[in-house]
């Protein structure tokens, strides 16, 4: 089992989406666990105050170190034993690669910035990593840390009802997925590829490698630098290329 610990200033936003679908499932066969936190939990004001305005002046509120430090020391030790991950714009960019290395660790503490973002010291004296899912900025850090959950989970063996699910999934091959399909076979006239009923596994196990290697030459040519290709992969990219079906 993995489990998270979520440090949020709105732990609301995440039941919704853990009490469902495959994450729900994950939950309640114990191969996720999330914990939600309410850094507010951690403040000694009537007001539940966690955030004050900025020296040097400047637009926007910044998030107060003390609560942030008390909720995760409280929680997880001091020094904390696990990694604590910060939602960040400013992070490396989240991408499969990335989900695959925080998979291996058995705990994880995620923790959501808000308002103009947190005090400088968070990130230099409790922080351990920071995440980004991309290049644009949101109102907090809630939605990149179920991205993370998410995206987390579904590498754990038993998240997915397909054992190899996961594993062919786009960008886990390096490679953009083949197309899918299912029934009915003809739909409007468009009728599904004979090969994909034929029967033949071997001739569907090269046909979906053609067309994740076609998908991601047409959608996403940069992938290919880095993906495993092999021989016969090279060789039908090169055909494409030459015959200009790009």
């Amino acid at each position: 089992m993995i489990s998270f610990d979520v440090f949020t200033l709105f732990p609301e936003i995440f039941t919704p989406y853990l009490q469902s679908s495959i994450l729900q499932r994950a939950i309640e066969n114990r191969i996720i666990q999330v914990d939600l936190h309410n850094i507010r939990d951690w403040t000694h004001d009537k007001h539940h105050v966690t955030d004050d305005a900025p020296f040097g002046g400047g637009g926007g509120m910044v998030m107060k170190p003390e609560p942030i430090f008390a909720a995760i020391e409280d929680t997880l030790g001091t020094p904390p034993l696990c990694p604590v991950i910060l939602m960040t714009p400013q992070g490396r960019v989240f991408n499969q690669r990335i989900a695959e290395e925080l998979a291996q660790h058995e705990h994880l503490a995620l923790l959501c910035g808000h308002y103009e973002g947190i005090d400088e010291r968070v990130r230099q004296h409790l922080v351990t990593d920071e995440i980004s899912i991309g290049d644009y900025v949101l109102t907090g850090g809630e939605l990149p840390a179920l991205i993370l959950i998410d995206a987390i989970s579904r590498l754990r063996p038993g998240t997915l009802g397909d054992p190899d699910g996961a594993a062919n999934d786009s960008h886990s091959t390096g490679l953009l997925e083949y197309p899918h399909y299912t029934r009915p076979s003809v739909f409007r006239d468009w009728p599904v590829p004979d090969i994909l009923m034929s029967g033949h596994h071997a001739n569907i196990i090269k046909w979906r490698r053609e067309q994740a290697l076609l998908r991601t030459l047409r959608r996403r040519p940069d992938m290919l630098d880095k993906a495993d290709l092999s021989d016969l992969d090279k060789k039908f990219l090169d055909k494409l290329k030459n015959d200009d079906l790009i």
